[in-house]
């Protein structure tokens, strides 16, 4: 088999020196380039043509998915995508992803992904199904009370619990846990996709709350909230979000 143009996109530049170091060990791989945010991502892989792209699908300025619909239609290479986030795992194989690789994983995972890309390649593709099973058979679901946040270059693995509430402030998130606030970049939308939503609620287009840390509810202007947390913080409610904030206090009326 001739050896596959390879393109590496991860923002992270320890996990483009790891990614890098385990293909070393393919000799049908040969690495061509790399990126490390969404333009850049589309400038290389117009500039090489690779046959196969490792796609981190969390970078700045565009993410993975952008990255693919910015390409010419007849020209996308195989895409392998590699994140730390299993929700994104359906949506890759929608968009035809070969495989889908959840950080962290190892050279035998990796091994079975470049068995998947080379049937790919020399069209033996698998039935949608069974690929999508073996997609499937890779995610690693976390615990549906534990958040995964990617912060300078780290992830940190918070169980739903220790988070009080979530803030956006200019172009960052801002997750408050007791007296330590961490600043994430990521939209509110993206994130409030990752709670589980029995334990926190949007109050506003740039808060949410956790449901526990609520002590008292006041009526404010034109039909919003003050929301006082357990801690003092005062979280004023948006419109847009009322009949929302309003079963906070519906289900738990005293009778």
């Amino acid at each position: 088999m001739t050896a596959l143009r390879t393109v590496i996109v991860d923002d992270e530049e320890l996990a483009r020196e790891r990614l890098r170091s385990m293909l070393a060990n393919h000799p049908n791989i040969e690495i061509v380039g790399e990126a490390e945010d969404g333009d850049s991502a589309i400038r290389v892989i117009r500039e090489y043509s690779p046959d196969l792209v490792f796609l981190d699908v969390q970078i700045p300025q565009a993410n993975g998915f952008d990255v693919i619909r910015d390409l010419p239609p007849g020209s996308i290479p195989l895409i392998v995508f590699v994140t730390a986030y299993d929700q994104y795992a359906l949506r890759a194989f929608d968009v035809d992803a070969c495989d889908y690789l959840l950080k962290p994983f190892d050279e035998a995972r990796l091994a079975e992904t470049l068995d998947r890309v080379s049937s790919r390649y020399d069209g033996y593709e698998a039935p949608a199904g069974t690929a999508l099973q073996a997609v499937l058979a890779h995610m690693h679901a976390a615990p549906c009370d534990q958040v995964v946040v990617k912060a300078d270059g780290r992830y940190i693995f918070f169980d739903a619990d220790e988070i009080d509430w979530i803030e956006v402030v200019g172009k960052e998130l801002r997750i408050h846990s007791g007296t330590s606030m961490l600043r994430v970049r990521e939209s509110m939308n993206s994130f409030e996709r990752r709670l589980p939503p029995h334990r926190f609620i949007r109050v506003h287009r740039s808060a949410i709350i956790n449901r526990s840390r609520l002590r008292e509810m006041q009526p404010w202007f034109q039909g919003e909230y003050l929301l006082i947390l357990r801690d003092g913080t005062r979280v004023v409610t948006g419109r847009r979000y009322r009949d929302d904030v309003q079963t906070l206090i519906r289900h738990r009326a005293v009778r």
